[in-house]
């Protein structure tokens, strides 16, 4: 693999294999491939990582093994260390969402960027967090603010994504179809016009003209597909088709 400019995920002390293989399966989601892992519990490498991971087992094949935290963060020009708690240590405390715009920005300018995420029981120590240049916190419930490893790690992921890619906010997925152009909107705009008038609908006569501008409004104000629009004419035909049919 040849990662992009990314930040790389620091694994400090991660207790079981499976957390390990969730967290990069969580970064393999979001494109991140850079991990660091320091001091695993249960020794490297780990069967049951590689089976967590899934699809992502190649990102462990790349994961380097560190046994200090200081050694794992030793090409970091910048570093984040993910923590729910306040540990009485003076640094900038960011959501995830600015760290990693923060992230985006050092990364662009040349620097390389550090995330560390602690031990799934308690967390990084003071030790570690005091390596750090800023720290992350999520704003979760107060009274259950534990985040399991692979969580956290999905989220931060998730983060980096959108700071870094052109994500869609919005869009409409068109099944076997695309957008009706205004020509075939206009069609049928003036089918059920033509058809309502016959029935009488614009009535009293001297509101037509406002009802009229009314239904061309609420035409124009729906995103059809082509397949829409066949589908309202079809409606139309058959429901006068019936009303011309003898009981």
């Amino acid at each position: 693999m040849t990662p992009d400019p990314q930040p790389t995920f620091v694994l400090v002390r991660p207790q079981m294999g499976e957390n390990i293989g969730g967290a990069a399966r969580a970064m393999w989601n979001f494109g991140l491939e850079r991990m660091h892992i320091v001091a695993p519990r249960d020794g490297w490498p780990s069967g049951k990582a590689v089976a967590m991971a899934s699809g992502a087992g190649r990102l462990l094949d790349q994961a380097r093994l560190f046994d200090t935290t200081a050694d794992a963060l030793a090409d970091a020009d910048f570093v984040f260390a993910t923590t729910a708690r306040g540990r009485g240590l003076t640094k900038p405390i960011v959501s995830p969402e600015r760290a990693m715009e923060m992230a985006a920005e050092k990364i662009a300018q040349g620097q390389k960027v550090a995330v560390m995420f602690g031990p799934e029981r308690a967390g990084l120590e003071n030790d570690d967090i005091a390596r750090a240049n800023a720290i992350v916190t999520v704003p979760v419930n107060p009274e259950f603010p534990s985040l399991n490893l692979a969580q956290c790690v999905l989220l931060t992921g998730y983060e980096w994504r959108r700071h870094s890619s052109q994500i869609a906010h919005e869009r409409i997925e068109l099944a076997k179809t695309e957008p009706a152009p205004q020509i075939e909107i206009e069609k049928l705009a003036e089918h059920y016009e033509a058809r309502l008038e016959e029935a009488g609908f614009f009535f009293p006569l001297t509101k037509a003209p406002g009802m009229k501008i009314n239904l061309r409004n609420l035409w124009s104000r729906m995103p059809l597909t082509r397949a829409d629009v066949q589908m309202l004419h079809g409606i139309l035909r058959q429901l006068l088709r019936g009303q011309n049919t003898p009981e």
